[in-house]
């Protein structure tokens, strides 16, 4: 083994000894309180997997729209593939995808598209859509981040993919670019 390839290995080898070390050196409250929220970590992780697993029907999923009205998601995919996109006003990433999602949903057609905005109340929304220019169709209010938690995760944006049946086909974490866009559409159209 070259001396430039042990340096890397000498690293990871030393990396157990030091978070022990690191662990010996905290509290027994820090180490308790690190425990415990370790332990949630996994916890949601599992939860997460298992909501994953098991999604609902669209007809089952009742939302708020931006003006108000109550409905349900398989109304506002009225028999065509859905895209569902949960994203925020504060969110970074959420504000670099939604250009991307605001031109695919005036080209795309033959796709319904939902803007679940996560938390956030219609002056905020409607403030933050005016501010940036973006003109969307379905925009809803998640208040309680139902939505959030149906998709197993607290991270946003995300985006879930439903076909014309209204079966959960795929989901997107982090912000989606033109192409990633792109290739979550195509399996979509052939339905």
């Amino acid at each position: 083994m070259r001396r430039d390839e042990q340096k890397p290995l000498a690293f990871i080898a030393a990396m157990p000894g030091a978070i022990l070390r690191g662990w010996r050196g905290l509290s027994a409250r820090k180490r308790t309180l690190l425990a415990l929220a370790l332990w949630v970590l996994a916890w949601q992780g599992v939860l997460g997997g298992l909501r994953l697993m098991d999604k609902p029907a669209l007809s089952e999923m009742q939302v708020t729209l931006l003006s108000g009205e109550s409905t349900n998601l398989a109304a506002l995919a009225d028999g065509k593939p859905l895209v569902v996109n949960l994203w925020a006003s504060w969110c970074p990433p959420c504000r670099r995808e939604m250009p991307v999602l605001a031109a695919a949903q005036q080209r795309e057609t033959g796709i319904s598209f939902v803007f679940a905005n996560q938390g956030e109340n219609a002056a905020t929304v409607q403030r933050y859509l005016s501010a940036s220019q973006l003109d969307l169709a379905n925009v809803l209010l998640d208040r309680d981040t139902t939505l959030g938690f149906v998709a197993g995760s607290g991270m946003l944006p995300i985006t879930l993919f439903y076909d014309a049946s209204g079966q959960w086909v795929a989901t997107h974490l982090g912000a989606l670019s033109a192409a990633s866009l792109a290739k979550k559409l195509k399996p979509l159209r052939a339905y």
